[in-house]
């Protein structure tokens, strides 16, 4: 009987087979069972160095490469930008406080005081006050994305030299990775910057007063943060990582291809936009001296043969042609090899490719397709986003808006679930408005979706939509005015055409 070609035997296996046909055939059958695992001529063997030794070794160059196509090329700055607005938005993680009663229902009114103090903070949320809540959001989704990891402190009441900005005192200070030095360690509970306990949980945090490049005396001094103040926002890809890793760390090198070859091919279009002309001489025996035009000292004088509009040119020797030089550029296949590369970049990045590459060739239902499609990856990082980072900023400033005396907790409210909310990241757009409307109409009259939930699904707040209706027809009223939207009013059944509603 034939041997499989894909079991390869070599004298060691022969031999055992000889003495011990069993154990030679269940030595085969482990070789066969992960052909991947063999090494190869064709097949390099691959060893791992542990969750962390690998970030310890790259983190840093991988953030300075992606911070370098970040200022310098214009489809990365483009991808940043597209995830950084699907994960967070124009107007950032919208929370809707629910703190609950003991019987389950929400506490309105203790809702709205949180609503109106919390509308205060987020103007001015940060130590520096240049930021409101929302651009915060952006920054800190910005740096995430980019270098793998951002950092914030939490500041809560009296703080020496500290304006918190608000009512309620707190405050947040945001920093960037490279002020959490990746090769500060001290014995084992220290490495990369963090220090941790016997079961790996962070308990200290070592920062750098300033950015190490920064000049300044305490560029390099390091103080010790306790971790129940630090917020570190990540991207983990193994169970025991101390420190996050940029998302553009698998595909920067092919941006960085796509870049430099895109340049390559701008500059050989550039050149070839210049019209460059020669002399061609034919055989030897056709090329007469006596023809060159000489100075008095009998050198030979160089040509001039400038192209201009409509010119002839008659001093052309015996056997001279001239001819242009062609360099076959604007290449014809750029387009479809960089929209291969482009295609393997958002797949790699997890932003859709029509964002990426500006290509929103296709019919409605491709589009929408791509979009729903899309939309897991966003709504993953949305949810990653908010529970390393707004959730605790929220849950710190119920508690500390209590226990500063700004919104105190009722004494009817249970205390466990004072913090509740609902935090609403960004909905997937409309690509049709008027068939997304129909179909969230549809759904709502048939009792598969509330009201609520379409609000949410457009990027609103129920209750901020709910106060303008009302001090809307309150208005129109007192002005004895009839709106399409006021009740009794018969309203024309819309008119559909093209495709049904998805």
């Amino acid at each position: 009987m034939a041997r499989p070609a894909s079991i390869q035997t070599n004298w060691l296996d022969r031999l055992l087979g000889w003495f011990d046909p069993a154990a030679g055939l269940r030595r085969q059958q482990l070789r066969a069972a992960y052909e991947g695992a063999e090494k190869s001529r064709y097949r390099k063997a691959r060893r791992d160095s542990g969750p962390n030794q690998p970030v310890q070794q790259a983190a840093a160059s991988l953030r300075a490469a992606a911070r370098h196509l970040e200022r310098n090329h214009d489809i990365a700055r483009g991808a940043l930008r597209t995830l950084v607005n699907n994960v967070v938005g124009a107007s950032g993680i919208g929370i809707e406080p629910q703190p609950r009663l003991p019987d389950g229902t929400v506490h309105t009114a203790y809702a709205a005081a949180l609503r109106e103090a919390w509308r205060d903070w987020c103007r001015c949320p940060e130590v520096s006050q240049r930021h409101h809540w929302t651009r915060l959001q952006r920054m800190a989704a910005r740096s995430w994305l980019r270098d793998g990891e951002v950092f914030a402190q939490q500041l809560m009441g009296p703080v020496a030299k500290l304006d918190h900005g608000s009512r309620v005192p707190y405050s947040l200070e945001l920093f960037e990775a490279d002020r959490v030095p990746l090769d500060y360690q001290d014995g084992a509970s220290i490495q990369q910057g963090i220090e941790t306990n016997g079961w790996g949980r962070p308990v200290g945090y070592w920062v750098y007063r300033q950015h190490p490049l920064d000049h300044g005396s305490q560029a390099n001094e390091l103080r010790r943060i306790s971790a129940d103040r630090i917020l570190h926002l990540a991207l983990f890809d193994r169970i025991d990582q101390r420190r996050g890793v940029s998302e553009f760390a698998a595909i920067l090198t092919r941006l960085e291809d796509l870049k430099d070859y895109e340049e390559s091919e701008r500059i050989a279009a550039k050149v070839a936009a210049m019209l460059t002309a020669y002399v061609k001489r034919g055989t030897p025996d056709l090329y007469d001296p006596s023809q060159t035009a000489r100075d008095e000292h009998g050198e030979p004088l160089p040509r001039d043969l400038r192209l201009a509009p409509g010119m002839i040119i008659d001093s052309l020797a015996a056997g001279e042609d001239i001819s242009l030089i062609d360099s076959n550029r604007p290449n014809p296949n750029l387009v479809s090899w960089r929209q291969g590369q482009l295609r393997a970049v958002a797949a790699g990045l997890g932003a859709s490719y029509s964002s990426v590459s500006r290509d929103y060739n296709g019919t409605y239902s491709s589009q929408r397709q791509e979009l729903v499609e899309q939309w897991v990856h966003y709504a993953v990082l949305t949810d990653e986003f908010t529970g390393q980072f707004v959730q605790p900023v929220w849950q710190s400033f119920v508690q500390t808006a209590h226990l500063a005396g700004i919104v105190p907790m009722p004494p009817d409210l249970d205390p466990q679930r004072a913090d509740d909310a609902l935090f609403v990241g960004q909905s997937m757009p409309w690509i049709d408005p008027m068939k997304e409307a129909l179909a969230w109409e549809t759904l709502t009259r048939a009792g598969f979706a509330s009201e609520l939930e379409v609000i949410r699904k457009r990027g609103a707040q129920p209750m901020d939509v709910l106060e303008q209706l009302a001090s809307w027809r309150q208005l129109v009223k007192e002005r004895g005015l009839v709106l399409s939207s006021a009740e009794g009013v018969t309203k024309p059944a819309p008119v559909v055409t093209g495709e049904a509603p998805e």
